[in-house]
């Protein structure tokens, strides 16, 4: 039998209608088998497959078609089926597709039911290769999603490597000299360097290299931050409140680079040099997929207002910053001490 010729399995009690079945789609270009029950009909398709297409009669000499159809839904790829049912037996049909079979024909004994179940079968054969074509699609759509996330995390594992290389180097430059505003310098530049690094971390090891868990991230940096401060000589310490909010990637590295400007902010002018003091970093979900970050403090108070202390370099980044995500710095008017906020969108576009 040709590789071209399609074959369906006629599962019927009936042996004078399958006779007359066989001979009507044989001319259609089908090959037609015969079983006599439902027994017969899946030990013929057991193991197998070479099935095109099963053409089910509900009465069948042990239960119905719908066990037939019971019994396939259990495998991975069966045939599709016709199911075949009396005139009269519309709620059958109607079970029928809810259990899988992909079209039904009334059983009659006029000559349009070997018309109507030719078309059907076609129709059905038909919607079954635009099924497993469709299928294959999304397979392959999966397989290179999953090879481009895999690709993705490693090269975020490269690029957070990288970057702490490169703030090892700033580190060692600093150890090298003895101007304490250049080596200042670098200090602000190697913690710049590991907010952006520290994104890159979070992203290779999360199950979606869109976002990112910024109470997390938020958290870390901060620690980051407060160490390397303690050990330049600072006494304030750090305290985050920070919501389990989801920020896109590129939104993240803006809100981890402007919390390690203010907070290094926080420990370098808004207290008394040799004073201890606070930090507070937080972060809340506001309606309509917006988010507020703050970073408060209680120290000697500052607007953004006059001419900023140190190089102003960092005032000029945060601004930046802020308006890559869409917001603007908002100086909020407090009792004490200084609390800057900002609100922008976290929803992804």
């Amino acid at each position: 039998m040709p590789s071209s010729v399609l074959r369906v399995l006629y599962i019927d009690d009936d042996p004078a209608l399958a006779r007359l079945v066989e001979r009507a789609l044989g001319r259609r270009g089908y090959h037609v088998e015969h079983a006599g029950d439902a027994e017969t009909g899946l030990d013929r398709l057991r193991g197998r497959n070479d099935i095109d297409v099963i053409a089910l009669d509900h009465f069948l000499p042990t239960g119905t078609g719908l066990d037939v159809l019971a019994a396939l839904q259990q495998w991975e790829t069966p045939p599709p089926v016709v199911y075949v049912t009396g005139s009269a037996e519309t709620h059958v049909a109607v079970q029928a597709l809810k259990a899988g079979a992909f079209d039904y024909v009334p059983k009659t004994v006029e000559a349009d039911f070997f018309e109507l179940l030719g078309s059907a079968i076609d129709q059905a054969v038909e919607k079954a290769r635009l099924i497993r074509a469709r299928d294959e699609a999304e397979r392959e759509v999966r397989e290179a999603r999953d090879r481009a996330e895999i690709m993705l995390a490693e090269v975020n594992h490269r690029v957070a490597n990288s970057l702490a290389m490169v703030a090892g180097l700033v580190r060692l430059q600093s150890n090298a000299i003895t101007d304490q505003a250049a080596k200042a310098a670098l200090a602000e530049t190697q913690a710049r360097i590991l907010a952006v690094a520290g994104v890159h971390r979070r992203l290779y090891t999360s199950p979606d290299v869109r976002v990112v868990e910024i109470d997390e991230y938020l958290k870390s940096l901060t620690d980051e931050i407060a160490a390397s401060m303690r050990e330049a000589g600072y006494r304030a310490h750090i305290r985050t409140e920070v919501a389990p909010v989801q920020v896109p990637t590129d939104r993240a590295v803006s809100v981890g680079v402007i919390v390690t400007e203010l907070v290094t902010n926080v420990f370098k002018y808004a207290y008394p040099p040799g004073e201890g003091g606070e930090a507070r970093v937080k972060l809340e979900a506001l309606p309509d997929g917006v988010a507020r970050l703050a970073v408060e403090d209680d120290g000697i108070g500052w607007r953004g207002e006059g001419k900023p202390q140190g190089t102003g370099l960092g005032s000029r980044i945060v601004r930046a910053m802020a308006g890559s995500l869409g917001g603007s710095l908002i100086y909020d008017e407090i009792d004490r001490g200084t609390r800057i906020s900002i609100d922008f969108p976290v929803l992804r576009a």
